[in-house]
């Protein structure tokens, strides 16, 4: 197998990355909308039309900014620097600015109600989508391993055995959709739960990973960007369980 792997249309080379992250969007949201049709929801659909606008406009900011902070020596003002931080992306940055655009979406709205748990199989799905991707594009987008003799090594378009990290995801993906699924049949949970139990899930595998990435680590503390966000991700959601909401039903 050849890394990377494009499409070809009519001639015109089509980034895989680029397909699949479009077909992560459309198909997630489509999986969304027909769970929301089963599901009744205390909230109205004027209401979840602005969180999810407010979800959106987070997500895109704080993915950006959180990529942009993976490289600590593109943080001058230049107009290279400039493009790529509006080319830069991270999923755990969307995830904890979409989280935040939509807890300021709902205080201007005054809703009280838990937003989340109609989400959690949706992004999983499209993160899967998403993962396909970044593995097809081999080393071009930045989300594979570092060198390894483990038995799992590929090479992934550079001629060095890789972890393919985006192989991994995938499979911890379906097993955070088995664990959700069958904690959501089997267990009375209070709104919110799920998704703040799919939150810790991602949150803790992804901090997990990074140590796999040949990806910039603070030297003070080791750790790189995405690891210092997953952990204030985690100690948020480890005081909502310990402390929830009054309001949460």
């Amino acid at each position: 197998m050849n890394f990377p792997i494009d499409f070809y249309i009519a001639g015109i080379v089509i980034d895989s990355h680029l397909v699949f992250e479009i077909l992560a969007f459309l198909l997630g949201f489509k999986y969304y909308l027909y769970l929301r049709k089963k599901v009744p929801d205390k909230i109205t659909s004027d209401q979840r039309m602005w969180i999810i606008i407010g979800g959106a406009l987070g997500a895109a900011f704080f993915s950006k900014f959180l990529g942009f902070l993976e490289h600590p020596e593109l943080l001058t003002l230049s107009q290279q620097n400039a493009i790529y931080f509006f080319a830069s992306k991270t999923i755990v940055g969307g995830l904890l600015g979409g989280i935040l655009g939509v807890e300021i979406a709902k205080k201007i709205l005054g809703v009280k109600h838990s937003s989340g748990d109609l989400f959690c199989f949706p992004i999983i799905l499209g993160l899967i989508i998403g993962r396909i991707g970044c593995f097809l594009s081999g080393i071009e987008d930045a989300t594979h391993g570092i060198p390894t003799n483990f038995i799992l090594g590929m090479d992934l378009g550079d001629g060095i055995l890789r972890h393919p990290t985006a192989l991994y995801e995938i499979v911890v993906l379906i097993g955070i959709w088995l664990f959700l699924f069958s904690t959501k049949t089997h267990f009375v949970l209070t709104n919110g739960r799920l998704f703040q139990l799919f939150m810790i899930s991602y949150l803790s595998w992804r901090f997990g990973i990074e140590f796999l990435k040949p990806v910039y680590k603070y030297e003070l503390i080791g750790l790189s960007a995405i690891q210092l966000a997953c952990f204030v991700g985690l100690i948020y959601y480890a005081k909502i369980l310990l402390f929830p909401p009054k309001h949460q039903s």
